[in-house]
């Protein structure tokens, strides 16, 4: 699927992807142009085949037989997971989304009134909504580390509010929803481990776009989904779990039985790995599937296609900066494949619809998303357009063209 053969300048080497034959993998290219990746990535034919494959086995044998079957496959999952982020099977747990996998780890989190919980202005708002439930519940405070002038999180002032605060939780969001900004979560990671504090990444928008190694992010906690850029099914993400957060027992409120043993009448006992953050059922063709999506976007290869990916979304930004009535809104200095943008003249849903006609698939971004980032740019709603490796130059200037065309309308 990829050609290492060619450089792209001195000391850089190019790693060429097979695009046409990512494609014949990919049956909804057929139909579509697919620019809603952050929302779910087109599945490749080995994941429809995996799950597909495993609902017939369970129609023909049974749901308990069917996952004895296949145990070896399901297995996988946390094999391929955790080769995709650098470390052991025994650090994973699945989780029916990303929303899930942080809930639980925040649920383990033993936070008491007056308790810091140090976050960024680009923050996912399911997380932000959680830490103002805890707030609610728990009299816990929340701090917002401000921006640096380039856009994103000023690291340095983030580190001097750890040290003034020692919060019980340092949270940062990889990539967030309503902007392509890439957040320095490596940076924040090394004053988290200096000043022994307890990290939570979200990279929901960053697994399957970027390399991730969670040694050099230096995590506790770090959540993602599948569906994304990782282009598997919806209805599956994952959690990973340092092994100090394992060693120091911390476990979700609401353990059942395949994460621990009812030991006595009175008592039982976590499990010493990840599993102790997962339930008992599991969707297990979605697990298949979800296995299978690491698996292909391992065989791309995860360095090419954070070479690709991010450079489609560039060339889209510098095609639509220039049209009139168009204000491309990302801020940063590194951007990922979040491309975002307002449109003069046009209301959010009709500006959606028309671009939906033209068989273009996109996502609304709202100031309900991002208090903090929208009211800073002035915005209430934003276009997100996030292209993927296997889509084509083409198709990005295809998308351009269609903008164009819509935003002249709208002015006229």
């Amino acid at each position: 699927m990829r050609d290492n053969s060619s450089a792209s300048g001195p000391g850089q080497e190019a790693l060429q992807l097979d695009v046409a034959a990512l494609r014949a993998d990919t049956p909804g290219c057929r139909q579509v142009i697919h620019f809603n990746n952050a929302g779910c990535g087109l599945p490749a034919a080995p994941v429809l085949d995996a799950m597909v494959g495993h609902l017939n086995l369970e129609a023909r044998i049974g749901g308990y037989e069917a996952s004895a079957a296949r145990a070896a496959e399901v297995r996988e999952f946390y094999t391929e997971i955790a080769a995709l982020i650098n470390t052991t099977p025994d650090n994973i747990a699945f989780a029916g989304s990303a929303t899930h996998a942080y809930s639980n780890a925040l649920s383990s989190i033993p936070f008491e009134a007056d308790d810091v919980i140090l976050t960024t202005r680009d923050d996912f708002v399911s997380n932000q909504i959680a830490f103002l439930s805890l707030r609610k519940r728990f009299g816990v405070r929340i701090v917002h580390a401000p921006d640096a002038p380039e856009g994103g999180v000023d690291v340095e002032a983030m580190a001097a509010l750890m040290r003034t605060h020692n919060p019980r939780l340092v949270s940062a969001t990889h990539v967030p929803t309503n902007s392509g900004l890439v957040s320095p979560v490596a940076e924040i990671g090394r004053y988290c481990r200096e000043l022994d504090l307890l990290y939570l990444v979200d990279a929901c928008q960053s697994v399957g776009q970027f390399v991730i190694d969670v040694e050099e992010i230096g995590c506790d906690f770090l959540t993602a989904t599948c569906r994304k850029f990782l282009r598997g099914p919806r209805g599956s993400g994952f959690l990973y779990v340092s092994d100090r957060v394992l060693r120091a027992g911390h476990e979700p409120l609401f353990i059942d039985m395949h994460g621990a043993r009812w030991t006595e009448p009175g008592g039982y006992e976590p499990v010493g790995t990840a599993a102790r953050f997962e339930e008992w059922e599991f969707p297990y063709a979605t697990v298949l599937g979800s296995a299978a999506a690491t698996r292909y976007a391992r065989k791309v290869g995860i360095e090419a296609i954070e070479q690709r990916t991010p450079a489609l979304a560039a060339r889209l930004r510098d095609r639509l900066a220039p049209i009139p009535g168009v204000r491309v809104l990302d801020r940063g200095p590194r951007l990922a494949a979040l491309v975002t943008f307002g449109v003069e003249g046009w209301e959010r849903q009709p500006f959606k619809e028309a671009m939906d006609a033209r068989s273009i698939n996109s996502a609304l971004s709202l100031r309900e998303f991002a208090q903090f980032d929208f009211g800073d740019k002035g915005v209430d709603w934003c276009l997100r357009l996030s292209p993927h490796y296997y889509n084509t130059e083409e198709e990005v200037d295809h998308v351009a063209d269609a903008v164009a065309d819509l935003a002249g309308q709208g002015r006229r």
